[in-house]
């Protein structure tokens, strides 16, 4: 029997859910603050993830994407934007990485995105819609279902923070809370499922190859 996730009305009857505030989220703007957060990160071990990107409203047109970068840890978040070329090679360090887990939601179609703007693999990924589907539940997840489920908290995606414009220099408030908790959500989600190391079924690794140039992102 395939189980099932809450509905929407469901959902919206649970609390809010308890996501990071500004003060804990973070964008790096400079050479050392880059090294920074990616010594934080790589130390973590396991993250929650996921990206951002200047939506396509045209039929037909491909997305530039991906723009903004989310690495989340237990009590912070630092967000990656792709014009700072500063931590360009860090980036590519961490997304590479076969010992930083990066845990989230339809990260399938964030793989394909960086590799076609990065030319990088994207290692060591735990897609939390698989492990749903391995537990029984057979239609898709997603973020705002498993917080529901598994925290028993309401996750709000509103849509035009979903449709604004990511590839602007600089980030508003809202979209810095938006993006750091799209992560934060997932990495809460993974730790109350207390799954073993062993058990998360991790995306294939890339085959070996020679250092990669970072690209120039304009």
């Amino acid at each position: 029997m395939n189980k099932v996730a809450p509905t929407k009305a469901e959902i919206a009857l649970l609390e809010p859910f308890a996501g990071l505030t500004l003060e804990r989220i973070h964008v790096p703007a400079g050479s050392p603050e880059f090294a920074s957060a990616a010594a934080e990160i790589k130390a973590a071990g396991i993250v929650g993830f996921d990206t951002e990107s200047r939506p396509t409203f045209v039929t037909g047109d491909v997305s530039e994407g991906p723009h903004v970068v989310q690495f989340a840890l237990h009590d912070k978040a630092y967000l990656f934007q792709l014009h700072r070329a500063e931590g360009l090679p860090l980036l590519l360090e961490l997304l590479q990485s076969e010992q930083l887990i990066k845990a989230g939601f339809g990260l399938r179609s964030d793989r394909k995105h960086i590799l076609a703007k990065l030319g990088v693999h994207f290692n060591a990924v735990v897609d939390l819609n698989t492990v749903f589907s391995m537990d029984g539940y057979h239609k898709e997840m997603g973020v705002r279902a498993a917080v529901g489920l598994v925290l028993k908290q309401r996750f709000a995606k509103p849509r035009h923070m979903t449709t604004s414009n990511w590839s602007q220099h600089q980030l508003t408030a809202q979209q810095m809370r938006y993006a750091a908790n799209d992560a934060y959500a997932a990495l809460k989600v993974l730790e109350a499922l207390k799954l073993r190391s062993e058990d998360l079924p991790i995306m294939g690794l890339a085959p070996r190859t020679e250092p990669v140039t970072p690209p120039v992102i304009l």
